[in-house]
């Protein structure tokens, strides 16, 4: 009889089981065929954007690009000290401890202790010892140096930081002179990112109508033009970055210089954008759809900007994407050499010119964190490219 019981109990668990499953798979194929007749008459960019969703590494490396941009352009209420702010008992302080917990083994909220400067003996360098007898908290949106957010909001508060007047809280260390590495990495992606956009929109610009001139015409216009850009890609990049950089003006300000070098990268960047656009309308030129646009008194440029340019809009847009690491990169490469942002501005580049110095290095390693930014920004932006590929052509699977 027992027996009976536990098997009509059994099977009453299966049966109630089934049907949950069933209601759940049932409700998420009705939600799947209600997107996919939703998609069935959306337009290509809806399509690439849903595409560009389900790949997650894209997404999330969107949001942490995101994330980064943000840090820098409210670089002033993230760092906790300018830029320019030195401390000058704590040349090449190395990054301060955080601790959750003190000598007696009880738990706070993190906080630091206070440091004091030691001469190491047996290498004749300082080091920093932790005052276990001094502890701050560290605090969110608090009062520090003043400032003004773009020039126009004067504020006091930062993000984070502890209320002293005696210790930095130096979070990735400091440099030869003292100043807050963080707060200086965080104010120079300013230049080193932005820089990127400028940069790839003039060279967007001038590798599309160069490129779209050229593959529509033909003729001697193509040749002309193909010659020269031949000749830009012969050129050795980095010496002629060299050449153009020092023409730029010593006195000039970090903003003029700023502008110099996007034109710079960007007269060398649209080479190869041109060549593919050219290509591409070589291709697309002889179509029913441009001859019907002649037949209808369109003009050259309406036919290549309106018709043909529409149709790799995608390739494009990956283009795009992909070219800011390179941007970045140049500008990295000329601030590193001493060509590009000059002091007080910064840039991820000038931050790494100390690294020159492998003594410099092997005693404070530290310096390299600029590095870190710049592959961390470059991994980001090839993840959305790898992403925006994949959605470029939205029917496939």
């Amino acid at each position: 009889m027992a027996s009976t019981v536990s098997n009509q109990q059994s099977d009453h668990y299966v049966n109630r089981r089934a049907k949950e499953l069933h209601k759940r798979y049932s409700g998420t194929r009705a939600r799947r065929q209600e997107v996919a007749e939703k998609l069935i008459d959306a337009g290509q960019y809806r399509l690439m954007l849903e595409k560009f969703k389900k790949h997650k590494l894209a997404v999330v490396s969107f949001y942490i690009l995101s994330a980064i941009y943000l840090m820098a352009i409210f670089a002033n209420f993230v760092s906790p000290y300018s830029q320019v702010s030195r401390f000058g008992d704590y040349l090449y302080a190395s990054p301060s401890k955080i601790h959750i917990r003190d000598e007696q083994g009880n738990f706070h909220l993190p906080f630091v202790y206070g440091r004091a400067s030691e001469l190491d003996e047996a290498t004749f360098t300082y080091s920093f010892v932790e005052d276990t007898a001094v502890r701050y908290p560290i605090r969110l949106f608090v009062r520090g140096e003043p400032y003004k957010m773009w020039g126009v909001i004067s504020s006091d508060i930062h993000l984070f930081g502890i209320e002293s007047e005696d210790y930095p809280f130096l979070l990735l260390g400091s440099d030869h002179l003292g100043r807050d590495l963080f707060s200086r990495i965080a104010f120079a992606g300013r230049v080193s990112l932005f820089i990127g956009f400028g940069g790839v929109i003039i060279s967007f610009i001038l590798g599309i109508f160069f490129g779209g001139v050229s593959g529509y015409f033909g003729g001697t216009v193509d040749l002309l033009i193909q010659r020269i850009i031949e000749f830009f890609m012969s050129i050795p990049q980095i010496p002629l970055w060299m050449a153009l950089s020092a023409a730029i003006p010593r006195d000039w300000t970090g903003i003029q210089t700023f502008f110099a070098i996007t034109v710079i990268l960007s007269l060398v960047g649209w080479t190869g954008l041109a060549r593919v656009v050219r290509g591409k309308i070589i291709s697309l030129r002889e179509d029913d759809y441009v001859t019907a646009a002649k037949i209808s008194s369109a003009s050259d440029l309406a036919i290549i900007f309106r018709h043909l340019l529409p149709g790799f809009t995608s390739y494009l847009i990956v283009h795009i994407t992909i070219s800011i690491p390179g941007m970045i990169l140049g500008e990295t490469t000329l601030s590193f050499l001493g060509l590009g942002i000059n002091p007080p501005d910064v840039s991820w580049g000038s931050l790494l010119q100390q690294a020159q110095d492998m003594t410099v290095i092997a005693f404070y390693p530290w310096i390299l964190y600029p590095c870190l930014a710049i592959i961390l920004a470059v991994i980001l932006f090839n993840f959305i490219g790898d992403g925006l590929r994949d959605a470029a052509d939205p029917y496939t699977r």
